[in-house]
């Protein structure tokens, strides 16, 4: 592997580790033609509407180091990763979306705040038509760069990442219809946001817990969990070994469970894509 600099020149790059989920990974160069290096921001307090800038390669080394502006449209999305060969759904990943010009190529490359801080990783964008045949236009995707470097502290300590799992499938409260969330789930009215335990996967630590079907998670370690990003947020905050609180609504009712986090990611048995 070799990395291009700024100036054109070429040195060559060591792998440190890789991590397939989030699809990054850290690489280390000799630093002799290194003058300085870029810091992170902090990814939770952007804002929608904010100025970003996104560097890269689009269509390879030609266009490499090419800059476009955008704003941020979103500051959290949960969206589906398939696997580019199968095109099967293999999981989700909460992301900063961002209308920033995005193409092949410009994956692993900042997306940068106007004080010059990495807040996000671009590593991905829709394109074509949707569904219903609209043409897709600005919908770019970064991960945020809270999420980077705690991952990049585990590549470059373990080589790997490991994170805990709860062993559920989980949907958006808020994907569920109104009808359905007074007739199935029957969650207060007060209840907006949370993440629906839709079932478990093999060996589940959720459902030793006592977690069942239907059961709304609004909270982890008292922190509001809102949607299925957040819960992957909060929940990969945390080692194995570590115990949490999570606070649901089973129907009407608020209950609060402590469950240790024993189960990895690694060990899921699910065919969903949407196991947590």
């Amino acid at each position: 592997m070799e990395v291009i600099l700024s100036d054109g020149s070429k040195v060559t790059a060591k792998l440190v580790g890789t991590d397939e989920t989030s699809d990054l990974a850290v690489l280390s160069i000799n630093d002799s033609k290194v003058d300085t290096v870029a810091s992170f921001g902090d990814s939770s307090a952007i804002k929608a509407g904010q100025t970003v800038l996104a560097i890269g390669s689009p269509l390879g080394s030609e266009y490499a180091t090419s800059v476009t502006q955008g704003i941020i449209s979103a500051t959290s999305r949960t969206v589906d990763v398939s696997d580019e060969q199968t095109g099967q759904v293999t999981g989700q990943a909460n992301v900063i979306q961002t209308d920033a010009a995005i193409n092949s190529g410009n994956s692993g490359g900042p997306l940068i705040n106007l004080n010059g801080q990495v807040i996000g990783i671009n590593s991905m964008k829709l394109s074509g038509t949707s569904n219903s045949n609209a043409t897709i236009e600005g919908m770019g995707f970064s991960i945020p760069s809270n999420e980077v470097v705690s991952i990049i502290n585990q590549l470059v300590a373990n080589g790997k990442v490991v994170r805990p799992a709860l062993g559920i499938e989980a949907r958006d409260l808020s994907s569920v219809s109104a009808s359905q969330q007074s007739d199935l789930l029957k969650v207060p009215s007060s209840v907006t946001g949370g993440v629906v335990v839709a079932g478990f996967t093999t060996r589940s630590i959720a459902k030793a817990a006592g977690l069942k079907q239907y059961d709304v998670i609004v909270a982890v370690d008292g922190t509001s969990v809102d949607s299925v990003a957040t819960l992957h947020t909060q929940l990969y905050k945390h080692a194995i070994g570590d115990t949490i609180s999570l606070t649901y609504y089973r129907g009407s009712a608020k209950k609060t469970v402590n469950v240790k986090l024993t189960q990895t990611t690694e060990q899921l048995d699910s065919t969903t894509g949407n196991a947590k």
